[in-house]
């Protein structure tokens, strides 16, 4: 354990940028303890908040919780109901300290979906948090990366049959600009709790590159050391983004050889 804390102390400045989570197992947590499910969601909510807290401490700057996809609307229509109150009472409870804690409250997904006070609050939220700029925290809410990528195609398509776009311009960055996550970095480390190794329709063009991290805690259980090991097994791993290993260290080793120079 020593040696694995050293070497994460070691890698500090290899750091994801963007981290994103499945937050999954709420529902088999709530099952071991013998509790009704929605419990397992409020339970959840303790280990998103000190999620948020791990992620300013180490650094992060944008962080992307998968909350409720657009599949999660057919689930029993009490628990959609508990969820939607959960995510207003708690969007209320948290504001003061994302505004004290310069957090800036993002959503992706198809919010227009959302019972009219969720949407309300989460307004209220991105509009008083938006001058913060220490993390960025985004909300995944009736989001599906699929739905993501079609309503992508359609407005690239209108804009080419508006003849304001060339299909031959078509580029990674014409559709990047168009998803739902526009201006923001792709991701850098997918984590998944539960022991389920599968990404669930969750952030599919923007994880093209990303390391993968599954882990059998249950979200209610995850804590901030279960966070920084995710983050140990992020900096011991090799990104190469198609070139060889050796390219690679040649890359390290000059950029070490800048940095000491510029000291």
């Amino acid at each position: 354990m020593n040696d694995q804390i050293e070497n994460y102390e070691l890698d500090m400045n290899n750091i994801p940028a963007h981290i994103a989570f499945i937050m999954d197992g709420n529902g088999r947590w709530a099952k071991r303890q013998g509790m009704m499910r929605v419990l397992g969601h409020r339970k959840g909510v303790e280990a998103v908040r000190r999620t948020i807290e791990a992620a300013r401490e180490e650094g992060i700057r944008y962080l992307t919780l998968y909350a409720f996809s657009d599949e999660n609307w057919a689930r029993p229509r009490a628990e959609v109901e508990a969820l939607m109150e959960l995510l207003v009472s708690n969007l209320k409870a948290e504001l003061p300290s994302f505004v004290k804690n310069g957090i800036r409250l993002e959503s992706i997904g198809d919010v227009s979906r959302l019972p009219e006070g969720a949407a309300r609050e989460l307004e209220h939220c991105r509009r008083e948090t938006a001058e913060n700029k220490d993390l960025v925290l985004s909300l995944a809410l009736s989001y599906g990366s699929q739905e993501e990528i079609r309503r992508c195609v359609v407005r690239i398509a209108q804009c080419v049959a508006r003849g304001e776009l060339h299909p031959q311009d078509i580029d990674r960055q014409t559709i990047e600009s168009n998803l739902y996550t526009a201006g923001m970095p792709p991701v850098d480390l997918m984590i998944r709790t539960s022991g389920e190794m599968r990404l669930s329709n969750f952030l599919l063009w923007q994880s093209a590159y990303a390391e993968l991290y599954f882990t059998p805690v249950l979200w209610p259980d995850f804590t901030k050391e279960d966070f920084r090991e995710a983050l140990r097994a992020y900096a011991r791993r090799e990104r190469r983004f198609g070139r060889t290993s050796d390219q690679c260290a040649n890359d390290s080793i000059k950029h070490n050889a800048n940095t000491n120079t510029r000291i």
